[in-house]
Parts: structure tokens; C-alpha cells; sequence
């Protein structure tokens, strides 16, 4: 089961103890996924068995509605299958209608949307209202791949009521066109853990903080390794130069006519290829500090360079 299932599954089996809540989450599956027919009939569909399960408990425990989950095989290409709840009878559908606020749209003539915030007036509502948004049309990325959180709205009126409610938990959520839905979505790998705490998916959220933990210690010992390789590189790079300038002073000039300084540290140098600085200055007697032996080197290395512009010329 994907990361997103999984987080979904855990959803579905909380049914909040307060009515009002549970009726702000109906509200939010419903404008999702619901449709009203043409003889008053309203229908909810959705292929997440787990999501129709919830939407099923709610209705009997909020409008005490008994009715039957109808199961049928998709008929897009992918396999799977399509669970609708239907009521059929129109009184029992107006009183849900009327419970959650909500309206047909006028665009279509059997979509749903809310047209009354007052079920999400409270801070507990409006976390039961993302709670089945997120169930009916929301996913989330794997935590291993990336972070990505995002709830498919099928217009802009109700991405931007989405959007209002969940900004007011401090999270940045945005806006994005794509195709002819609306996509309101979370990228901060931070803010999603906040996502899942305001819906209530507390094992989701332990599992996600764990991958982040990982990851970020991954992350944090590449960065380390990639530092020390690239010193030690550096550093390699640099003894090499400081080989080639000593071996050409010793071919044009000889060490022996450098100053004591400078022949010694040449000669350490040509003995102790990879020695670091501060090493070669502990060998030097008296012992000198990493800025001196550097000032050493970079004379010879100035003076080869003098040597190799000189045969330049020459030519």
C-alpha cells in the first residue's frame, strides 16, 4: 500500500465523537464526490473502499441513515473498482443536504458545494473538513521520494475555501491550475507533518517525522563527506603543484642554493608527498605553524614561476 493509502486508511477508521464535526467532514466527502440526480437521489462514488467506509459510518452515526454500499468494476482501464452509497429516498436526502450546508451548483445542476461556513467555524470542524477533503480527492507523496501534499478541487471557488481553512493553521498552501481542476497543495516536508497532525493521522505523522529524521542524517554525513573529499582534494591538488615547483627549482637551480628555510621544507615536502601543512610544519625543527610553512611553499612556487616565465622568454 502506497505512503497516501496508508494515511487514508488510518482516516478513515476515526469517526470524531462531536456531531458537528462529523458533519463538517460529510460536508467536505460530499462536495468532492457527491452528485444529486435528477429524482432528488444523492449519490456519493468514490473507488477508495476505505473512503466510502468512513462516508457509510457517518451517515449512520450523524443522520441515522441506514442504506447499502454498491460495488461495481471501473471502467477506465485501470483495474479496480467503483463504490457508490446512494439515498434514494429525497426527504432523508434533503435533511443530510440541509445538516451540511450544502447547495447544488448551479453550473452543472448536480455537483455539490458549501455555501454556508458556518459548520467550520471551529478550529475542530475545520480540521474534520480537511480530514475529508484530503479523504475524497487528497494523496500525498512518499516521504522516501519527496515531499508533496495536495487536495484535488474541481473548481476554483472551492480550492480557495480550501485553501482560507487551511491557511488558518499558519500553513502555506497554494494554488495551482492543472488540466481543468484546481490542486491545492503543501511542498515543506515541515508543514506536511503539520497537515497530517491537523487532520489526526498521528501513526502517518511518527513515520513521516522518522523518514525526515533519516533523511535529513543522510543528507547531513553526504554534505560532510563531500566537504572532506573536496579538502582532501584540494589538498592534494595543491602538494602536486608544490612537487612541480620544487622538481624544476631542483633542475634549474638546485636546492641547495635556497635559503635554509626553503630547502628544508623543499626537501620535506619531496619526502612527504601527502603530508598536510600543519604535519610538515611539525617536522621542521623548530617546529612552524600551518601559515608558515604555506608562506615557504608559496616563495618556491613564486620562484618557479619566475623560472618558467624566464625559459619562456628565452624561447
Amino acid at each position: 500500500m502506497s505512503f497516501s493509502g496508508m494515511v487514508k486508511e488510518e482516516l478513515s477508521r476515526q469517526i470524531s465523537m462531536a456531531r458537528h464535526c462529523r458533519i463538517a467532514e460529510i460536508a467536505a466527502l460530499l462536495s468532492a464526490c457527491g452528485k444529486v440526480n435528477a429524482e432528488g437521489a444523492l449519490r456519493f462514488q468514490t473507488e477508495n473502499d476505505a473512503v466510502v467506509r468512513k462516508y457509510f459510518t457517518l451517515l449512520q452515526k450523524t443522520f441515522n441513515i441506514d442504506t447499502e454500499i454498491a460495488i461495481r468494476e471501473s471502467r477506465q482501464m485501470k483495474k479496480g473498482n467503483v463504490y457508490s452509497v446512494e439515498i434514494t429516498d429525497s426527504t432523508q436526502a434533503l435533511t443530510v443536504l440541509q445538516g451540511t450546508k450544502l447547495s447544488l451548483n448551479e453550473a452543472d445542476g448536480d455537483t455539490l458545494y458549501l455555501d454556508n461556513e458556518l459548520i467550520t467555524q471551529q478550529n475542530c470542524c475545520k480540521r474534520a473538513f480537511i480530514r475529508g477533503a484530503f479523504l475524497a480527492s487528497g494523496s500525498i507523496s512518499d516521504p522516501e521520494k519527496g515531499y508533496h501534499f495536495e487536495i484535488v478541487c474541481q473548481d476554483e471557488r472551492r480550492a480557495k475555501y480550501l485553501q482560507r481553512i487551511i491557511r488558518s493553521f499558519d500553513i502555506d498552501a497554494k494554488i495551482v491550475l492543472r488540466k481543468k481542476s484546481y490542486v491545492v497543495y503543501v511542498k515543506e516536508g515541515a508543514q506536511i507533518v503539520d497537515m497530517l497532525a491537523i487532520m489526526e493521522a498521528n501513526v502517518a505523522l511518527m513515520n513521516l517525522e522518522n523518514i525526515r529524521i533519516l533523511k535529513e542524517m543522510r543528507n547531513s554525513v553526504n554534505r560532510k563527506v563531500n566537504c572532506e573529499t573536496a579538502n582532501i582534494n584540494k589538498t592534494v591538488n595543491a602538494a602536486v603543484k608544490q612537487i612541480e615547483d620544487i622538481r624544476l627549482i631542483e633542475e634549474k637551480t638546485g636546492l641547495h642554493n635556497l635559503s635554509e628555510g626553503l630547502s628544508e621544507i623543499a626537501e620535506l615536502r619531496l619526502q612527504y608527498p601527502e603530508a598536510t601543512l600543519k604535519e610538515l610544519g611539525m617536522m621542521l625543527n623548530p617546529q612552524v605553524g600551518k601559515s608558515g610553512v604555506n608562506h615557504r611553499l608559496r616563495k618556491l612556487s613564486e620562484m618557479a614561476d619566475e623560472l618558467r616565465t624566464n625559459e619562456e622568454e628565452l624561447l
